[in-house]
């Protein structure tokens, strides 16, 4: 999608801060962090939400889900805790079209969330 801010970090149009890339996935520091860890796994595939998942082969999720638990070991995030979200539409506060999970440390979560 011409317009997706996420398709735009992934071609390197837009300047982010890189920590995890591989063929299929990207993870990138969140711009407006809400943890002091909070970072953004994206699928280099464009698709809207995770409600088009089968958009996506068995390989490219595994590899995607794969590169967020890589990525938290390797922050020591697995030691303490951490949470990973995606929201699905704008009620549950999807602001980018783009499918992403939200990697979220180093502070305490409450439950139910929101």
């Amino acid at each position: 999608m011409d317009n997706c801010i996420f398709c735009k970090i992934i071609k390197k149009e837009i300047k982010s801060d890189i920590v995890y890339e591989d063929e299929n996935t990207l993870i990138f520091k969140d711009l407006n962090p809400v943890a002091p860890v909070h970072l953004l796994a994206v699928p280099k595939k464009h698709i809207s939400s995770i409600s088009e998942a089968d958009e996506l082969t068995d390989k490219e999720i595994s590899r995607l889900i794969k590169a967020v638990s890589k990525v938290a070991a390797d922050l020591n995030l697995d030691s303490a805790g951490y949470r990973v979200v995606t929201n699905t539409g704008e009620t549950a506060g999807q602001s980018v079209l783009h499918l992403h999970f939200h990697i979220l440390g180093r502070r305490n979560f409450s439950w139910p969330p929101g």
